[in-house]
């Protein structure tokens, strides 16, 4: 199902910016494209010699998904106006693919018995110069009608945090492990080969603010939707980061977007 037309646009000062799911092939090669940018050129990830010679980030899952794009109508029609994207699988993608893909590096048995549909948010990334708050409503109000559409009842997802020594992170990894574990029925654990415990600090040493200040921004705005994290971090070496992962109940996704999304929804099919 895709996104009905054009959604609200919250910023007058930003009308070129369109959020939509991807519709052709094309559209997803756009988007690989720009996590490649961001993830191998930027962020030194570390490519396959098929990924470097095509300038494209792809897996086996990508043909799975559907794939949100913002899209800067100012940049023209090509790859370059794909300025923003997220990847997103439903169940029944992960069971046509054969599994989520964060199921490599969390036991998502709990999460797949909770009633509802589940999402699984992935491959996020913005262009450098569109990491600001108009870019990042465009993702956040395609989530929400996304998730009205397909009735999602649960989202979680692999975040990360730069750098692979979880020491250097302990600060960061015990504030998160102290203050948002997951309850029991909703934790995802990292499976035992790749566990890392994240409970590295007693919780009276544990500098709150200096967590808050280097913590990723999409992580913190995970939390405050009322995001929790899984037991235990995954170092992920291709990508130079160390994974938690998040998951977030849709009810406390974004209300505005998601009343005024289901307005316009029953005010269509009124008429």
């Amino acid at each position: 199902m895709e996104l009905t037309g054009r959604l609200p646009q919250s910023d007058e000062a930003n009308e070129s910016l369109e959020v939509r799911l991807a519709e052709s092939q094309e559209d997803i090669q756009a988007a690989q494209a720009l996590r490649y940018r961001v993830f191998y050129t930027e962020m030194s990830a570390i490519p396959s010699p098929e990924m470097a010679a095509l300038r494209r980030d792809f897996d086996v899952f990508d043909q799975h998904c559907d794939h949100l794009l913002v899209i800067d109508h100012a940049r023209g029609t090509g790859s370059d106006s794909v300025v923003g994207t997220y990847r997103l699988m439903r169940r029944s993608m992960a069971d046509r693919a054969g599994q989520f893909y964060s199921s490599d590096e969390y036991d998502l048995s709990r999460l797949l018995a909770y009633p509802g549909e589940l999402l699984e948010l992935g491959r996020s990334c913005v262009d450098a110069a569109y990491r600001n708050r108009p870019t990042m409503q465009r993702l956040w109000q395609g989530i929400a009608a996304y998730v009205f559409q397909h009735q999602v009842a649960l989202m979680f997802g692999c975040a990360s945090i730069p750098g692979t020594d979880p020491r250097a992170l302990a600060n960061q990894l015990s504030y998160l492990y102290v203050k948002h574990l997951a309850p029991p029925d909703l934790r995802p654990t990292a499976v035992p080969d790749r566990y890392i415990d994240m409970n590295l600090c007693e919780p009276d040493a544990i500098e709150t603010r200096r967590a808050l200040a280097e913590l990723p921004p999409l992580i913190k705005g995970y939390l405050r939707l009322g995001g929790f994290v899984g037991d235990g971090a995954v170092v992920d070496f291709q990508f130079n980061t160390t994974d938690v992962c998040v998951v977030v109940k849709t009810d406390l996704v974004t209300e505005k977007y998601y009343r005024h999304y289901e307005r316009r929804s029953r005010d269509a099919a009124a008429g």
